[in-house]
């Protein structure tokens, strides 16, 4: 680890620093993937925790050497190989748990509803959050990300990059943090519905299974959109400035939001 940690590091630099600190942020529910510019300290009085032993988890995960040998360092490698990574394993994972949860939480629903009626707000939320992301999966794969890739390839070939008709990738970015922002939104309420998905005395397997399988997804949305927010997406961002004057006069009309609005199933 290269960077002193302070209440005035940003969330953004510690966790690209530092991956492994994600770790210690989920303990302490700091919001480390929608809220990355925050400093430490200001995302720590909001999760309500004290900046000092914030600094002192993350120094002693630093002292003992604690390193995710096994992921890439993001920051060095292609957006093409980020984007492979996002869409193979976060992007899939979050489909998969999706169609599993919907009639796992049905069923929980049905047999503890009336009992709970905390389970029918969560049942509202979930739909809320898998219609959200259903769409918001296939802007970034049918719009967002084929056109970084083909941006990187031209400025790796030293060849124009092609004039995007959405203008500039910052367009379709703002859109898709915008709908980050609010899928955390929902993921803060589902866990607030469930009282950090503390399991009540009457609970099942089923309602076990259910909330772990829900905590998990929380889990892997954060990861999913920290790399998005705080690596993809400053990046693609950094390579478009520094190549603009490719595409320069160009006259591609601003149909983002269009296409962002109507993807392709």
């Amino acid at each position: 680890m290269n960077m002193t940690i302070n209440p005035t590091s940003t969330v953004r630099e510690l966790v690209t620093t530092m991956p492994e600190a994600t770790r210690i942020f989920e303990r302490l529910g700091i919001d480390y993937c929608c809220g990355g510019s925050r400093t430490l300290a200001a995302a720590c009085e909001v999760a309500g925790v004290s900046p000092e032993e914030a600094v002192r988890l993350l120094e002693e995960l630093g002292a003992a050497g604690a390193t995710d040998e096994a992921l890439p360092d993001w920051r060095q490698e292609s957006l093409a190989a980020l984007i492979a990574h996002i869409t193979d394993q976060h992007h899939q994972f979050t489909r998969y748990e999706l169609d599993r949860l919907t009639p796992l939480l049905s069923r929980v629903c049905a047999v503890h509803g009336r009992n709970h009626s905390e389970l029918a707000r969560l049942r509202e939320l979930f739909t809320e959050l898998k219609e959200e992301l259903t769409t918001h999966l296939l802007k970034e794969e049918q719009v967002l990300f084929p056109w970084v890739v083909r941006m990187e390839e031209a400025v790796s070939a030293g060849r124009p990059v092609p004039p995007p008709f959405f203008r500039t990738v910052n367009n379709p970015v703002r859109m898709m943090m915008t709908e980050h922002d609010h899928a955390g939104d929902l993921l803060r309420l589902m866990r607030e519905v469930t009282d950090g998905y503390r399991l009540p005395a009457d609970a099942c397997f089923s309602y076990g299974a259910l909330y772990q399988g829900l905590e998990a997804l929380e889990a892997d949305l954060h990861q999913h959109i920290h790399l998005e927010n705080n690596l993809l997406f400053p990046r693609a961002i950094e390579m478009e400035n520094q190549a603009a004057s490719a595409w320069q006069g160009t006259n591609a009309g601003d149909c983002a939001h269009h296409c962002f609005s109507h993807p392709q199933a």
